[in-house]
This record gives structure tokens, sequence and C-alpha cells, in this order.
């Protein structure tokens, strides 16, 4: 029980952070604020965050070119593109359903490791069962039953794609760079700032001038910038240095439930019955795809240290 409630505090707050980005982006979004510039202002106040924890901390930017462009490629699809799109989806459909779709990321994950991965298992009976009950989840959060407008097609696709976005950054983060010596900060840093290059580029253009969207959608921005792209990373790698990587990834299982509070509680929010029983199936086909033996709320032995990379540095939340 010591060793429980040592973590369980940051665990919380961890699910908590993540899974309230999509309350923040609803509100963001709502208030105006063009997708690629939700995604670009979370990208630079998180940078901006992490460089200044970097720099604290005694470290300096890399000069390897390779790391760079890996880096750049990383921050393409963890950062520039599922950001956009998620902030896309939320103009089409609630926080509530873009937390769910979220919840599909270790499903798209696995089909990219395995694909991608040399050193990844073949799935077998149990994973591939869990792929397609995830499958289900999905459909079941949809409502295809229904039929869905084209609005909300789109914006429930846009988010789909975002999470798809997110297992293929995992797999190409894990076999390019998960060898670094680098320290997890240090790539955390690079990533995010190569995201905000990357926004800056073409939010202009897609996006328009920048302008004030209100003090509420300001606020919004900043909490998920700098709190949720930012900050949420040190409390991810504080929950595996004291609990491990099981734990810590189990925070996947608790941000829908933050996503649909806080999407039902602040923002007034439907939500169906298909989304809770939806949500449920899309948990447990999570849980059935991951490897034997990472069962979640068991501490590995040993937490890894920050020096090595460790699950997706720099996500800037998992949310969204």
């Amino acid at each position: 029980m010591v060793g429980v409630r040592r973590w369980w505090p940051g665990f919380v707050a961890l699910s908590a952070i993540w899974g309230a980005s999509f309350a923040l982006i609803k509100v963001a979004v709502d208030a105006g604020v063009p997708p690629v510039w939700v995604a670009l202002w979370r990208s630079l106040l998180g940078a901006t965050t992490l460089w200044a924890v970097l720099l604290l901390r005694g470290g300096r930017a890399p000069r390897d070119r390779a790391l760079w462009g890996h880096s750049a490629v990383v921050a393409v699809l963890l950062n520039t593109v599922p950001f956009t799109l998620f902030s896309f989806g939320e103009t089409r459909i609630s926080s509530v359903l873009a937390g769910v779709m979220n919840a599909t990321t270790p499903l798209f994950t696995l089909l990219f490791a395995v694909l991608t991965v040399p050193q990844e298992r073949r799935p077998g009976a149990r994973r591939l069962a869990g792929l397609a009950l995830g499958f289900v989840g999905v459909l079941t959060v949809l409502g295809v039953w229904r039929g869905l407008g084209p609005g909300a097609l789109a914006g429930a696709l846009a988010c789909l794609a975002a999470a798809c976005c997110y297992g293929a950054g995992f797999a190409y983060l894990r076999r390019f760079l998960s060898g670094r010596p680098e320290t997890v900060t240090t790539l955390s840093a690079l990533q995010i700032t190569c995201a905000t290059a990357e926004l800056a580029l073409i939010a202009p253009a897609a996006g328009g001038a920048p302008h004030w969207p209100g003090g509420p959608a300001a606020a919004a921005l900043l909490v998920l910038g700098a709190l949720g792209t930012g900050f949420a990373y040190l409390l991810n790698l504080g929950l595996v240095r004291a609990a491990g990587t099981a734990v810590a990834s189990a925070v996947t299982y608790v941000m829908p439930l933050w996503s649909t509070a806080l999407g039902a509680a602040l923002l007034a929010e439907p939500v169906g019955w298909n989304a809770l029983a939806g949500g449920i199936l899309v948990i447990a086909a999570v849980a059935l795809t991951r490897p034997p033996g990472t069962r979640p709320g068991t501490p590995s032995a040993a937490a890894p240290r920050e020096r090595r990379p460790v699950g997706s540095p720099g996500r800037g939340g998992a949310g969204g």
C-alpha cells in the first residue's frame, strides 16, 4: 500500500490532465480558434515549458542532424497532424466522442508495431481478438445503426485518423529513437519544437491571422499547452520512475472516464448509452492487446531511469 500511495496521486493527476485536453480543445474551437492554431498554440506553449525545464536541468540542444530529422518526422505523426485533426474533429463532434476515439491509440500502435518493428512479436489470437473488439467498440460509439450526418462522420474519422497517426508515430519512435542516448526531456523538447516550427509554417495559410479568442478560450489554450503538452510529461516521467511503465501506460484506461465526465459536467455534452458501452468495449480491447505479463496497476520491478527514452516522449498530452 505504501508503494501505491506513492504513485497514485501522480497517476490521477496525469489521467485528469490528459483526459481534460478534449474539453479544453472544445472550448477553443467553439470560440472560433481555427484547428491549426489550436495545434500551434499548444505546441508552442508545450515547447516553451519543456525547454525551460531542460535548461534548468543544465541540458542543451543537440547538434545531431539525424536526431533532428527523426524528431521532425515524429513531430508530424505525434503532434502536428493529430493535434490538428483532433481539433478539427471537435468542430464536428463532442469532446466525449473524441476522448473515446483517442482510446483506440494502443490498438493502432499494435498494428503499426507489428508491421514496422522487427522485434515486435506477431499478435496471437488474444491480441487479434482485442483488435476486433476495438473495431466493434468504435462502431458502437458512433451508433452506426442510426446513421451519421456528413459533419459528424467527418469529425469522427478525423479523430480516428489522429489516433492512427499516434500509432504510426509510436512505432517510428520505437524503431529510430528508442536507443538514443539523449534524455527523454531532450527528446521531448526537440519533438515539440519541431512540431511548433511545422505548424508555424502552415497555420497562417490554413487558419488565417491569429486573433484574440476571449478569456476562457485563451485560458483553455494556456492550460492545454503549458500543462497538458508540457508539464504533464514530467508527471508521466515521475510515474514511470515510481511505478514502472505498466502502471504509466494504464493511464489510457482512465482518460476516457475523465473526458466523458468533464464533457458532460462542464460543457453539457450528451452522453448516450452507446458512447458508454462503446468506450467500455474499446478499453477492454486495449486490455486484451497488452502483452502478457503487463497487468496495469502492477509496478515493474525496475522503473527506467530518465536517460532511457520511455513510452512516448513529448507526446504532449495523449489526449487530442
